[in-house]
This record gives structure tokens, sequence and C-alpha cells, in this order.
């Protein structure tokens, strides 16, 4: 009987320390990484919204009339500089050409004869064996036919330049745009068909910035020239409408010179080479920018931030390691980060991970992350 109460009172005593090493597991401190808000040189980052634009674009307008009896392109495909876009018949334009040589062969042939007879009379003159008065008319005519023969050579170089526009080529290297014109359609100055399409460039394609004045006057200070913008715009990227970064960083070009009545904004143009012609002309995309000079900003890492129903905040670790609710404003991100404008100050500590274990007052085990 003894050693069966002895038994059960050493049974106790491990079942009482169990009870007490579960009692301590259970109250210590969970062990929770946290991160320090630190501060960072960095310059104001903005995105906008817009579309792509072409370098520039060039109008196709036929400089003579008439029929047109062929096109030699694919609209929304590449045409390269001197390619042939449209032929107007040239049929009317050729027999003007014809005209205009026959007539500078008649004046160059009534030339040489009001040549010869001024050299004749020059000799004649000397010995008074002609007037002087017939010299001079001899004179005459050999300058008005001189004349003539200019006059007539114009004209056939007009001819001539009038059946060339008949064939109208490429100016640029660009993308082709819809013919407004069909074959058989009567083109040309004073028709209904003056434009026939439109080539636009894009070696380069440009995005306006429309940066609302307040914010242009708050970044930029007391600017000298607002419209000498060079270097108030850094580290420009691009990214497409289903989220494809651009490799290929923008740069600024101009300031475009009137500022929107309607919203108050000044449009800076910024631009991306283009070389494999990935990027098109009326794109969607969201272009962001760095603005104006660089000042010190907190900086913290995004997953510490919760955000829910407008509403970002984070937990803050205290001097005795008890964590407390706060809210916090932000400013842009960057890569991992969040620039936070206020509700923290440099140097406190807050909750990395683990957020959902915790509560106000908790106290944690801190554990500190680079």
């Amino acid at each position: 009987m003894r050693i069966q109460i002895v038994t059960l009172f050493t049974a106790l005593l491990a079942l009482s320390a169990c009870k007490s090493h579960k009692a301590a597991v259970a109250t210590a401190p969970l062990s929770i990484p946290v991160v320090q808000v630190k501060e960072a040189e960095l310059a104001h980052r903005m995105e906008f919204i817009g579309y792509l634009q072409s370098n520039f674009d060039a109008v196709i307008q036929p400089r003579v009339n008439g029929f047109l009896i062929s096109k030699h392109f694919d609209s929304g495909k590449p045409v390269r500089r001197g390619a042939l876009l449209y032929r107007i018949d040239p049929t009317q334009l050729s027999t003007a050409m014809y005209a205009a040589e026959a007539a500078l062969q008649s004046a160059r042939a009534e030339a040489i004869e009001a040549r010869n007879n001024y050299e004749r009379a020059v000799p004649l003159a000397s010995m008074n064996a002609i007037s002087r008065a017939q010299l001079d008319q001899y004179t005459a005519q050999y300058r008005a036919s001189e004349a003539s023969v200019r006059s007539a050579e114009e004209s056939l170089r007009n001819a001539q330049l009038n059946v060339s526009y008949t064939e109208l080529r490429s100016p640029i290297d660009g993308i082709a745009g819809s013919s407004q014109a069909h074959i058989g359609d009567f083109v040309g100055p004073g028709t209904e068909f003056n434009v026939l399409t439109t080539l636009s460039n894009v070696d380069t394609v440009s995005f306006d910035v429309a940066l609302a004045m307040t914010d242009y006057l708050r970044l930029t200070g007391n600017r000298a020239e607002i419209y000498d913008n060079e270097g108030l715009l850094s580290d420009i990227t691009l990214t497409l409408d289903d989220g494809t970064h651009y490799p290929l960083e923008g740069f600024y070009s101009h300031t475009r010179k009137d500022i929107s009545s309607s919203t108050g904004t000044l449009l800076l143009v910024v631009k991306f080479v283009n070389p494999n012609k990935e990027l098109k002309a009326g794109q969607f995309a969201r272009v962001g920018c760095d603005v104006g000079a660089k000042e010190r900003r907190l900086i913290l890492p995004a997953r510490a931030v919760s955000q829910a129903q407008g509403v970002n905040s984070v937990w803050v670790v205290g001097a005795d390691s008890t964590v407390q609710f706060r809210r916090v404003e932000l400013g842009a991100q960057r890569d991992s980060l969040w620039v936070v404008t206020g509700g923290l100050e440099p140097t406190e500590w807050v909750v990395l991970a683990g957020r959902q274990k915790l509560h106000e007052g908790m106290k944690i085990q801190p554990r500190q992350v680079d």
C-alpha cells in the first residue's frame, strides 16, 4: 500500500511539472519579425495614365487631279521611305508634257534664227549698210527669243513635275493608315479625296505627362522658365495595359506651349525609342517618373503594410516590446517599398509578418530583420 501511495504521489508531481511547463510556454512572448522605418533620398514618384502617340504623321495628299489607277501598300503595315503608294492616271498630264516639249523645240528654232539674224546684222551696222534702228530690232528679237526658250524650258519642267506627281511615294519610314480613296476615284486638290492616307512614324513614340500646375509649382519651386523643364523628370518607365514593363527607359522631349484651360495642367512630352516596333500609336499605357529634386523620405517594406477598405495600417513595436495598431499615410510605391508620408517616425520599428496573431497591447519578442 505504501508503495502505491508513493507511486501516486510521484505521478502527481510529474503532472504538476508538465502543467507548469505548458503554462510557461503558453505565456512566453511570440517571436515576431520586425523592421525599422528608414529614410532615403528619393524624388517624388508619380504615375500617369494615357495613350501613346506617333512621333509624327505624314499626310499623303495628291498634287494633281486624275483618276486613281493603282494602290501599292497594305493598311496598317510598315512602308519604307521612297516606296510607291499610289499611281494616278498620267495620260492627260503626259499630253501636256509632250505639248510643252514641242513648244520648247519651236522656241529653240526661233532663237537660232534670231541669233543668226543678229550676228549678220552686227558687221553690216558697223559698215553703215543697215541703220542703227534695224540693228536694235534684230537685237531685241534675239533677246526675246532667248527669253522664250527659258520660258518654254520652265513650262516643260513644270509639265514633267506634274507627270511625276502621278506617282505618290512615301516621304518617311512609317506605318500606313487606311486608304481614303479606292481605284477609280477621281482624286486631287478640290475633290472629295484631297487626302489619300496618313503615315505614322513610330521609330519613337511619345506620351503626354499631364502635370497639374499646383503639383508643378509645389515640386519645382521658383523655376525660372516654365517651358525649360530639362532635368525635371527622371527614371521614366512605361507599363503597358497588360502589365508588361517596357525595357527601354524614356526621356524628356519638350513642354507643350499651352496650359489646358479646362484642367489646369501642363503637358510635358516624354518619348520612348521603339526599335522593334513593339509600341503603337493609340496604345493605352501607364508612365511612371520621378518629378523634381530628391528629398529625404521615409520608406517601409510593402509586406509590413496592411491595406483594407482604403485604410493603410501597420503594427508599431514600442520600447517595451508591446505592439500598437496605427494608421499610416502612403505615397508612391517604389519596387517592394512604400514611401510613408504620415503616421510614422524615423527609427520606429514595425511588424513585418505575423500580423494576424497580434492584438492591441500584446507583448512580443521582436526579431530584427534588415
